[in-house]
């Protein structure tokens, strides 16, 4: 078990494509959207992942995390509740924080957020200039929400 504690934040502009060091795609679903637990599957190359995250709490959550063959990540997306999330993810490190750059894709094309992993909540950070908007607090856009209510559906 560990605890997730992020920052989520809107991308403002495309000048962090010069900053960054590994891309790459993934695809995930949600098996289970609760506000007390969600569980994901996400495929990202030729590795899959079962991820149960607890209650966000601020910005932290405990978070369980377990790879599995692909070919079963395959089966179970289709047993996604809702939209599968496609997103190219790019990574990026700034002042000695790793930022990764998620640009989505299919019913969420046109969403660009940044999130960095601290170590705990009150750790500062330098924002890098491409930073937008915080949007940690913001549940619609939490990816488990974007499945169920994508992005280019907002009013």
């Amino acid at each position: 078990m560990g605890v997730e504690i992020e920052r989520k934040y809107l991308v403002a502009g495309d000048t962090w494509k010069s900053e960054v060091l590994q891309s790459f795609n993934l695809k995930q679903g949600y098996l289970q959207t609760e506000p007390e637990r969600t569980v994901r599957i996400r495929i990202s190359g030729y590795k899959a992942f079962l991820t149960i995250k607890g209650k966000t709490e601020g910005i932290s959550r405990v978070e369980f995390e377990y790879e599995v063959p692909t070919e079963e990540a395959l089966d179970l997306l289709k047993l996604s509740a809702n939209t599968p999330i496609e997103k190219t993810r790019h990574i990026i490190k700034v002042d000695g924080h790793v930022w990764e750059i998620d640009v989505f894709e299919g019913a969420n094309h046109g969403l660009v957020l940044a999130e960095v992993e601290l170590q705990s909540e009150d750790e500062q950070i330098v924002l890098p200039s491409w930073i937008g908007p915080e949007v940690s607090d913001d549940p619609r856009y939490f990816n488990s929400h974007l499945s169920q209510n994508p992005f280019n559906e907002w009013g």
